[in-house]
């Protein structure tokens, strides 16, 4: 083996969802990604161990391609390995937001025109092809750091209303892909509590229900307009009309905050 001794433990949990020739070939790839400099193509990473790495390159590249090996199972076993080690009590601090990943060929399958962030500003909006993933990553305090670092542990891909229209699928946003993953760690940790932190884009109407539906073992923090336009849930349908959307308007929050007029006399 030519991984370190210290990896041991979290490889062997990794190893159970592999048969043996797939793990032999995926612990190569993963000691090529973590030395490797560039692109961390399969090419790339064989190119660099070069002797370590036996057999034919077409082998490895089957490991992305056509081995039998679930990745959910492998995100949740490493979820396991992170809260047994790193968590092993009180609420688990979870974080969510999405990436995109550009890749520009003709044949890529979900590939979509997304909006890039990080490149976008107030008066300009970048675009880039490719994949856009919704990833779930839990915050973990390290002795070398003074920051939590976040470690992913479970991503999506999200595929563009055109696509799933072709398609014939049901669209998902990412707000609703990310309560699936969330539901995925309700179900498969039953005695742990979590705390989602997300930015606006994942403090929506699904975020927030899918929320308090599992207030016991859930919570949401994320971003709120002050302004924000809120309604209660509408009334049961009459049977007239079309059904309501919403109910009553609430105060914003801006209006919930201010003290009252007793409040500032007193």
């Amino acid at each position: 083996m030519i991984l370190p001794t210290e990896a041991h433990p979290l490889v062997q949990v990794l190893a159970l969802n592999f048969t043996s020739p797939t793990y032999q070939r995926f612990s190569v790839l993963l000691v090529g990604a973590l030395v490797s400099t560039g692109r961390r193509t399969v090419a790339n990473l064989l190119r660099t161990l070069r002797h370590l790495a036996p057999g034919h390159p077409t082998d490895y590249r089957r490991v992305l391609s056509r081995a039998p090996w679930s990745g959910l199972a492998l995100g949740c076993a490493l979820m396991r390995f992170v809260l047994d080690h790193i968590v092993p009590d009180g609420p688990v601090r979870l974080v969510g937001d999405d990436t995109v990943d550009g890749h520009k060929g003709a044949h890529v399958y979900g590939k979509a025109r997304h909006r890039d962030p990080v490149r976008s500003t107030h008066s300009y909006t970048a675009f880039r092809y490719g994949h856009k993933w919704v990833v779930l990553a839990v915050l973990v305090k390290f002795p070398f750091a003074t920051r939590p670092w976040a470690l992913p542990v479970l991503i999506d891909l999200y595929r563009s209303a055109d696509d799933d229209r072709k398609r014939n699928r049901p669209h998902r946003t990412p707000a609703r892909i990310m309560c699936s993953l969330l539901r995925l760690l309700l179900i498969r940790f039953p005695d742990r509590t979590f705390v989602f932190a997300g930015d606006s884009g994942y403090g929506t109407h699904d975020v927030a229900r899918f929320c308090h539906r599992h207030r016991d073992r859930l919570t949401l923090v994320s971003k709120l307009h002050p302004d924000a336009n809120l309604f209660d849930p509408p009334s049961p349908y009459t049977g007239k009309g079309r059904p309501r959307v919403k109910g009553d308007r609430c105060p914003s929050r801006a209006k919930r905050s201010l003290p009252t007029l007793p409040d500032i006399e007193r």
